[in-house]
């Protein structure tokens, strides 16, 4: 019977993290020639591209393919907001792709989809401290063998290193090529590659990227449901008559709300006298939101599994009920926002705020449907995820200050005779890529009027900030190169058409 030494054992279980280890030296020093001390743009794109191959060549190695090309699918399809424009969500989307194609090359991808956001939490908490933990558990491996293996080992390194110096000293003084090429080499080059930053750097590379060829998921520990703070006093303060009780006083309240808003906002009953439409919207905009989320946090604790709720069918008809004012509810917050916005104009908050409450109004409608189809929580939480992802997709792909200077142009008092004078301080913060609602707006006004010139100035000044010396390639991005081109031609057919479209000017 043949029996296996420790040391081939060891080295059949090291084969692993050396092949790991040597892919994320080579994937680090691919991430800094593509990103360190660089401009953002493609080379995010190309990185997490060349990471997902470099984790389907791993996964190659364990007979996994298949799943490693679907990685790389997913990985592609998520990374491509950041050829539209690099940005932190196009990033942040780039990075779950790269967690979701690890989990599939280790095969830890659940077979139920509302499991799926739980997973990819437990790979992410613990990923920052894989690295650390995988060399302090090899570093115990090692020292279970003698010393005399490891000083073998450093003598073995002493004969090829010493020797080779010995070659290099010889062929540079036979050749002026070669010592031409050792005297260009300069301490402060080599001393530049370890400057604390670029080491800093390195090391969340290197963290990353091994956490992504050798994921690890957190243990969860079980928490038992019977708890001291429900068990003994939950038929008093949330039984069934608490529950009815409450949704009968919440249904009232909201119902109130609910006629005011009918009354006002959608009806347009004039307002009492000194509060004008935009006033009244902007009072409750955000309230209101925070209100829906606080009455769906009690709708799914009344709704629990085992909970009076469930087995009610009053319970169940109130909390329908009352749902229903949660969404007209956020509904009515989305139309103050829009009646504020028209007067005040938009910006990033105010469209972010926008998006939210649309968010907020879709997650009321799923607990509904959780309440209808008897699913889980776990189920409402991974369509909620769902939902969020999406929404975020299609934000990484908007050019939001393109979106915004267009809509505070056409809007303006300037050009629609109503609301308040265009802001131009708010739309230098904007950038470049307000340059093409600028156009528009010189367009649309005569030449003698103030703001005419002043638009033109901030023209100028955007378009000199944007023809800053040339970026190189790794900074590309499809949104500069679109208005690049818009830049290189005469916008004025542009412009004409635009407001043409919009009604500004007579066709």
């Amino acid at each position: 019977m043949q029996m296996t030494s420790p040391t081939s054992l060891m080295s059949e279980k090291a084969r692993g993290p050396v092949a790991a280890g040597a892919l994320t030296v080579l994937l680090v020093f691919a991430s800094d020639l593509l990103l360190f001390d660089v401009e953002p743009g493609i080379n995010l794109f190309i990185a997490a591209m060349l990471i997902s191959i470099a984790l389907t060549l791993f996964a190659t190695r364990r007979e996994r393919f298949g799943r490693g090309v679907l990685g790389v699918a997913t990985t592609l399809v998520f990374a491509l907001p950041l050829i539209e424009a690099p940005s932190l969500l196009g990033l942040a989307l780039a990075g779950l792709a790269l967690a979701l194609a690890a989990l599939m090359v280790m095969r830890l991808v659940p077979c139920r989809l509302e499991q799926l956001p739980t997973t990819v939490m437990r790979f992410l908490l613990p990923a920052p401290i894989t690295l650390a933990r995988d060399a302090a558990s090899l570093g115990r491996v090692a020292r279970q063998h003698s010393w005399q293996a490891s000083i073998r080992g450093l003598f073995a390194w002493i004969m090829p290193l010493g020797l080779g110096l010995v070659f290099v000293l010889l062929f540079a003084a036979a050749n002026p090529l070669i010592e031409i090429a050792l005297a260009t080499l300069r301490v402060d080059s080599a001393l530049n590659l370890l400057n604390p930053v670029r080491v800093v750097f390195w090391l969340i590379m290197a963290a990353g990227i091994w956490a992504l060829l050798r994921p690890k998921l957190l243990r969860w520990q079980k928490i038992r449901r019977e708890t001291s703070l429900f068990a003994p006093r939950e038929a008093a303060w949330f039984g069934h008559a608490a529950v009815i009780r409450s949704l009968a006083i919440f249904n009232a309240l909201f119902a109130i709300e609910t006629a005011l808003d009918l009354a006002f906002l959608w009806g347009g009953m004039e307002l009492p006298t000194g509060m004008s439409h935009a006033e009244y919207a902007h009072r409750g905009a955000y309230p209101l939101v925070f209100t829906a989320l606080l009455a769906g946090a009690f709708v799914l604790v009344a709704m629990r599994s085992d909970g009076p709720g469930q087995k009610s069918r009053l319970i169940r008809a109130l909390v329908y009920a009352f749902i229903a004012q949660n969404v007209l509810l956020c509904l009515s917050a989305m139309l103050r926002l829009k009646l504020y916005v028209e007067v005040y104009s938009l910006t990033e908050l105010r469209l972010a705020a926008g998006i939210w409450m649309g968010l907020v109004a879709a997650g009321l409608v799923f607990i509904s449907l959780r309440i209808w189809w008897r699913k889980s929580n776990t189920w409402l939480v991974a369509l909620n995820v769902v939902a969020l992802v999406f929404v975020l997709y299609g934000a990484a792909l908007v050019d939001f200050s393109a979106v915004i200077a267009r809509f505070n142009v056409e809007h303006s008092l300037e050009v629609s005779g109503q609301g308040l004078a265009l802001d131009f301080d708010y739309l230098e913060e904007l950038g470049s890529t307000a340059i093409p609602a600028l156009d528009v707006f010189i367009a649309s006004l005569g030449p003698k009027q103030a703001a005419w010139e002043k638009a033109h100035h901030l023209r100028a000044k955007l378009d000199h900030d944007f023809r800053r010396p040339s970026p190189e390639w790794r900074s590309w991005s499809w949104r500069a190169h679109r208005l690049a081109e818009y830049l290189t031609l005469d916008p004025v057919a542009y412009v004409h058409s635009t407001l043409q479209n919009n009604g500004l000017m007579p066709r």
